[in-house]
This record gives structure tokens, C-alpha cells and sequence, in this order.
């Protein structure tokens, strides 16, 4: 399990990044599957999360990333659920599904991956892709960014839940607070 240093990294760069979101308008939604809710707890347990973070789709299920989040069918028949474009579709759609026109923009985020024990077919415990949909008006180079990140992680099934959501907390300090500091 990721010790207690790790944690609190993750709440105080949760915190950053919620206060950033906030001083630009800006609103977070998220799109889970092997992190199961793990990314949402992160934001919600911040005091006034609420002001940001809009909500968490947890589609844990390969038909429920096609119908709720819109992902291609036949890209999730062809190539499962563990692969950066799913990835990317999952960030790019969950930011259009909780988008409401009062809002200056919405974050995407998304979590797809194997967390093990065993492997998945032929994807291995520890591969992990995340997603990343950042609107333009919050983008470091001005024009919308919708990327996908592969991690490979080692550890417990519980160890690569927790990994996941710290290593996306830094990709989205990187792209948005470090970024524009």
C-alpha cells in the first residue's frame, strides 16, 4: 500500500489543482474504471471540492464505457478497455457529458487499466493508461489538449488503484499549475 507521505502528496496536489481550477472557472469531471471511485475521493475529500469537481462516472464495465461515456464500440471490441485511445475517449467525452453551458470549461479525466492481480489477456497487472481532456482556455499552449498517458506499475492490485491516482494527479499539476506558475 502507498505509504502515508504519498497521500498526503496526493491531497495537497488535489488541493492545487482544485484551487486552480477555481481561480479560472474551471471544472473537473472524471471518467474511472480500474480506480473504481478512487480519483473522485481524492478531489472530494478536499474542503470545497464542490466549487470544482462535478462528478465521477464509474464505468467498470466494457458496455458501460460504450453507452454512459460514449467510447467507440468497435474500438472496445477490437482492442478492450486497456488502450490510450479508450483512454482519451473516456477524458474527452466525460468533460462533453458534464459540460453545462454557464461553465468556462471542464477537465476531463479518465482511468482504464489492469490492476492485477493476474493479467488481463494479454495486458499485464500494472498497465495503466490515463486520460487527460483540458479545454483551451485552460491549456498551456492556448488550443485543447486531449492526451492519453501509459503507466506501468508495480505493486499490489490496492498499490496500483492508489498509484494510479497520484501518478494522474501530477500529469494534471504538470499540464495546468506547474505549467502556468
Amino acid at each position: 500500500m502507498p505509504d502515508k507521505a504519498n497521500a498526503l502528496s496526493r491531497d495537497e496536489r488535489a488541493a492545487r489543482i482544485l484551487a486552480w481550477c477555481q481561480a479560472r472557472d474551471i471544472k473537473i469531471a472524471c471518467a474511472e474504471s480500474l480506480t473504481g471511485g478512487l480519483l473522485a475521493d481524492a478531489f472530494v475529500r478536499i474542503p470545497g471540492a464542490s466549487r470544482v469537481f462535478l462528478g465521477s462516472a464509474v464505468t467498470y464495465d466494457i458496455a458501460a464505457k460504450a453507452s454512459i461515456l460514449g467510447v467507440d464500440r468497435s474500438l472496445l471490441e477490437r482492442e478492450g478497455a486497456v488502450h490510450p485511445e479508450v483512454a482519451r475517449q473516456m477524458a474527452r467525452n466525460t468533460a462533453r457529458l458534464y459540460t453545462q453551458p454557464a461553465y468556462c470549461g471542464v477537465i476531463g479525466l479518465s482511468t482504464t487499466g489492469v490492476a492485477g492481480p493476474g493479467p488481463d489477456g494479454d495486458k499485464p497487472a500494472g498497465l495503466v493508461y490515463v486520460g487527460v481532456s483540458i479545454p483551451a482556455i485552460a491549456a498551456p499552449s492556448g488550443t485543447d489538449l486531449c492526451a492519453a498517458y501509459e503507466l506501468r506499475l508495480h505493486g499490489s492490485r490496492e498499490d496500483v488503484r492508489e498509484l494510479t491516482v497520484l501518478r494522474l494527479m501530477e500529469i494534471v499539476s504538470q499540464l495546468t499549475v506547474d505549467s502556468q506558475e
